[in-house]
């Protein structure tokens, strides 16, 4: 299955996987659940299908072009993620991978991948990490920095703190990602995470700094609730605060939000991932394309 998974690398300004050369949706455990819903009409089943399968495909190329025999690996969290991991358990229980580690970035996150029969570590601070793989909330188009974390866990709390310790640690970088999400302009929220003692001082600074183009809410545990998170907002297990940025503005250029916040006292981290050495994986109507930021085709490997 990996043979047939592994992209046809064109020499084009991206490279494209068509479906046709994929294996039967049969094989992907998505597609197989869309497909057991009756009350979906026959049309509407069809392009749900195509869209699963077009997931499916990009987590399986992602494994077969970056993951070797030895490597540590960071697992993601998030649906395209969860099935690159069952993906990799499955090359592992045939023997085409061995000795891989998989550094997990939430609780649910090491539980599939031991479920997958995948060795997991844990992350360390300074600790090697081969490569890693994410899903992205959106992609910065051209730069490829990336926003995660605007979700939250099913447990409630934020897994972008860990995972993008992970990423910063990883010699490569993969983000799996629709291609409506991969734009130029980036609008809506950068979650940012903030101290709880000061975090209105923090809030207002960050609203000063981005006045006029964002809006600076906190993060609710529950629910829906106004700029000050209502009467139960987000505290995560280190008693931080999450603000939501909310940019009404587009954004057009990433990497100066990221400066921007990181100089204001209070501000722990933020989820926008940028000078790392990224690929993305998107997964567009009938075909996956893999870019990278200098040549926007994969090199070889």
């Amino acid at each position: 299955m990996e043979a047939v998974a592994r992209a046809s690398i064109a020499a084009s300004s991206h490279a494209r996987v068509p479906l046709c050369r994929r294996p039967r949706p049969r094989q992907c455990h998505a597609a197989r659940c869309l497909q057991g819903r009756r009350s979906v009409s026959s049309a509407r089943r069809l392009r749900l299908n195509a869209e699963a399968l077009t997931s499916c495909y990009a987590a399986l190329i992602q494994v077969d072009e970056f993951v070797k025999s030895g490597m540590v690996v960071g697992l993601g969290s998030g649906a395209a993620s969860g099935l690159a991991v069952q993906y990799l358990g499955t090359r592992l229980r045939r023997g085409s991978l061995t000795g891989i580690v998989g550094i997990p970035s939430s609780v649910i996150c090491a539980s599939e991948a031991e479920k997958a029969g995948i060795k997991v570590g844990n992350h360390e601070e300074g600790a090697q990490i081969d490569f890693a793989f994410a899903d992205a909330d959106v992609i910065e188009e051209g730069t490829l920095a990336a926003v995660i974390g605007r979700g939250k866990t099913e447990s409630g709390q934020p897994s972008f703190i860990q995972q993008k310790g992970i990423v910063k640690s990883a010699d490569k970088v993969a983000f799996i990602i629709d291609n409506d999400k991969y734009v130029n302009g980036i609008e809506g929220s950068i979650p940012v995470l903030v101290k709880s003692g000061n975090w209105i001082d923090t809030a207002e600074e960050i609203d000063d700094l981005f006045l006029g183009d964002a809006e600076v809410w906190r993060r609710p545990s529950i629910g829906t609730a106004g700029p000050s998170g209502g009467d139960f907002p987000l505290v995560t297990k280190e008693g931080h605060h999450i603000l939501d940025v909310i940019f009404t503005t587009p954004i057009q250029d990433l990497g100066k939000v990221a400066e921007g916040l990181e100089k204001i006292v209070g501000v722990v981290e933020h989820g926008i991932i940028c000078n790392t050495t990224p690929y993305a994986v998107i997964a567009s109507k009938g075909e996956v394309q893999v870019l990278d930021r200098k040549s926007s085709v994969i090199p070889n490997t």
